[in-house]
């Protein structure tokens, strides 16, 4: 990524919120911020004025000035103190502001049209895979915004500091007198060219230590997510591990992702030990610089120790404006690798939102469900299924087989809208309610009840329906547990998840269900008893089902085969 469109990515990012529908108040709290800052800048004119005032009053030993200097000192120190700690509390209250926006822009776009299974599917960073989006939502938009303020409004502070401290040093320095041969050439405000001269050189040497600092900060960031993420593998299938006796691969996986971490992070701490050498040693040097410059003029009786107190606090304000990329380089390294991330991260979600369909979905006249023409393919162009042409009627039940990877799940993908690659037009009747049950169902953290009733929010009152539900599908241990709070997916096994799918379809009361392998962990006698519960319940809705069972096919009315290349036929 080029520094242009690093540059362009993060403006766009910034001027997203500056220009939002909060755009008045934040700006009024940037211009509040930016005003503190400001101010900073002047106490710090007025305290380099002090300097100049109290060690003069120190070397003609003047006590009559002491007090009333101290005085004057303490009244600008208290306001500087008041001055700065709101200058962070407003900067900390425009970046939690600004964080809370951009993270419900991430997640509105993560979770819009499937974007989050597409990037799965389909997603790819600059590495070739897409890695931890949840990293990037939760912790890259907070550390961005962290350190775009604090470096913006440090430079914007700098830059000001600058201008103010130049000229002061300019009129400080006076004319340093420079014999070349039989002439003297006088060099006026010499102390504001050696420090930009030292500022210069110094900058250029820290990017030439520090500039692999950025490549590894994004690794570091990466090697991170990727070793927490694969401990969470863990959690989640703790059970399917514990059965394979898995421990061992798990823990050299472990291992494996940890020793990336530690041999990145090592190499780190080696470049970040160099750039701290080069930028304590160019601090330090910084210190004696006006010193050896102003000692001519003190020794020389031009100036007296005010004078001299008040240039090395000058330089010392002007060294540090222009030493700001040096003092800021690992900060800056930082940023520009969250920049990269985030970058990369909202390119393609862009790109995978981007991808046009070819699936149409109509709106059937004729009460009846039509696949017309349907065709699916894979993401490299590979037909799995070509000019799919079926007309479904109320209470038809369709069977889908076939052998494994011929298309089976794709095609429900694709009448789901998930699905991009392919072409067709799928008609369904207006108003009617379509239900997807995948083979493992999905079940969110909270009570029992909101897990069974999802999609759908709880209704304030549901009386006994979902007990006896409970018991139907027996299921009765769970009916006193409704409201307990807990990680269901982990306590319920895949049968009982399953059979809670099927509670669910009979409250959300679909006229369309398609079911994937949605009774794959049953034996026969419930998955008969699942079947008849629905066909019973819902006698005229129209079932598509994929699956493998020959038990399956004696419950619907027509199958459907698909062979390889595309091919298929629909058995009655």
């Amino acid at each position: 990524m080029s520094n242009k469109e690093l540059i362009s990515i993060s403006w766009q990012m910034v001027k997203r919120y500056f220009c939002s529908e909060e755009k008045w108040k934040v700006r009024g709290l940037l211009g509040a911020v930016i005003g503190l800052s400001l101010a900073q800048v002047y106490l710090l004119v007025l305290l380099n004025g002090w300097y100049n005032d109290f060690y003069a009053s120190l070397q003609v030993m003047d006590y009559s000035q002491f007090w009333p200097l101290i005085g004057e000192f303490s009244a600008y120190a208290f306001i500087f103190i008041v001055v700065a700690v709101y200058a962070i509390y407003l900067r900390q209250m425009l970046q939690i502001k600004w964080r809370t926006w951009m993270t419900e822009r991430y997640l509105d776009s993560w979770m819009s049209r499937q974007t989050y299974y597409r990037l799965q599917v389909l997603g790819k960073n600059d590495d070739g895979t897409l890695d931890n989006p949840d990293q990037r939502i939760s912790e890259d938009i907070n550390q961005f915004i962290s350190l775009f303020l604090q470096l913006s409004l440090g430079l914007l502070k700098q830059a000001c500091t600058l201008v103010a401290f130049v000229f002061i040093l300019w009129d400080l320095s006076g004319i340093l007198e420079l014999p070349v041969g039989d002439t003297v050439i006088g060099v006026p405000g010499y102390m504001v060219f050696v420090s930009l001269f030292y500022a210069i050189v110094g900058t250029y040497f820290a990017n030439k230590v520090g500039r692999k600092l950025i490549r590894l900060n994004y690794d570091q960031q990466r090697y991170e997510a990727d070793f927490r993420f694969n401990m969470i593998r863990v959690r989640e299938n703790g059970e399917s591990i514990a059965f394979y006796g898995g421990e061992e691969p798990e823990k050299l996986g472990f291992k494996d992702k940890f020793s990336m971490v530690i041999e990145n992070f090592w190499h780190l701490m080696n470049r970040t030990k160099l750039l701290n050498f080069y930028v304590n040693g160019y601090a330090q040097l910084a210190v004696i610089v006006p010193l050896i410059m102003a000692a001519p003029q003190y020794f020389g009786g031009a100036m007296n120790l005010g004078g001299l107190m008040q240039t090395i606090s000058a330089f010392g304000r002007v060294q540090d404006a222009l030493s700001f990329f040096v003092d800021s380089y690992d900060s800056l390294a930082q940023l520009v690798a969250v920049i990269r991330r985030l970058g990369g991260f909202t390119k393609h979600m862009e790109e995978v939102d981007a991808i046009e369909t070819n699936f149409v979905q109509k709106k059937s006249l004729d009460g009846d469900v039509h696949l017309n023409d349907v065709n699916v393919m894979l993401p490299d162009g590979r037909v799995l299924l070509q000019d799919l042409n079926i007309k479904l009627k109320k209470s038809a039940r369709l069977l889908i087989s076939g052998e494994s990877g011929c298309g089976k799940s794709t095609l429900l993908r694709a009448l789901a809208g998930i699905w991009p690659y392919g072409s067709g037009e799928i008609s369904i009747p207006d108003g009617w309610k379509v239900l997807f049950l995948p083979q493992r169902p999905y079940l969110p953290l909270g009570t029992l009840r909101q897990a069974i009733y999802y999609p759908q929010e709880v209704p304030k009152t549901d009386g006994d329906n979902l007990k006896d539900l409970l018991y139907k599908m027996e299921l009765p241990e769970l009916a006193e547990r409704l409201d307990n709070v807990d990680d269901w997916s982990r306590i319920l096994s895949l049968g009982e998840q399953q059979r809670i799918a099927f509670i669910r379809i009979i409250l959300f009361k679909p006229d369309v269900l398609f079911l994937d392998e949605s009774t794959s962990a049953l034996d026969e006698k419930r998955e008969s008893l699942v079947y008849d519960t629905i066909f019973e319940t819902f006698p005229e809705m129209i079932t598509v089902s994929v699956g493998h069972r020959p038990s399956l096919q004696e419950r619907h009315t027509h199958i459907l085969k698909i062979y390889d290349n595309g091919k298929w036929e629909v058995k009655s």
